[in-house]
């Protein structure tokens, strides 16, 4: 079962948003859909005939991003999916709160990489795969 439909994250400037989500899901394989003003959207919206898809917005908000727990984890399909959102949203304008690697207390093949990107919104890549 994918529990989440849509998520939306809310960023001050779009335009330093735009090069980072860019980059990033471009590294997830993920599709930009729009691009307005206001928003920007990746992946796909769900239909009555495509009723698995996943998308998200990036949504234009004035309000202060604080510290806090809250973040948003994207699946990748490999470890180098990971490990390319990591080094993609570095290059662009993120900043690093966890580098690529097993995080063994989730579970065994739990391989990740944290991002800040350039408002603070924490964000993060999860491979599960036990592969190498």
């Amino acid at each position: 079962m994918q529990l989440l439909d849509h998520v939306s994250i809310g960023v001050p400037d779009l335009d330093a948003a735009r090069p980072f989500y860019d980059s990033v899901m471009q590294a997830l394989g993920a599709t930009k859909v729009y691009d307005r003003p206001d928003a920007l959207g990746y992946g796909e919206r769900c239909t009555s005939s495509d009723t698995v898809s996943t998308c998200l917005a990036i949504y234009l908000d004035p309000s202060r991003i604080e510290a806090n727990k809250r973040h948003w984890c994207f699946k990748s399909s490999s470890r180098e999916q990971v490990d390319a959102f990591f080094a993609a949203g570095l290059a662009a304008g993120g900043v690093s709160d966890g580098d690529p690697g097993l995080r063994p207390d989730y579970h065994t093949g739990y391989y990740a990489a944290f991002l800040f990107d350039p408002a603070g919104n924490r964000v993060e890549a999860v491979c599960h795969s036990a592969s190498i």
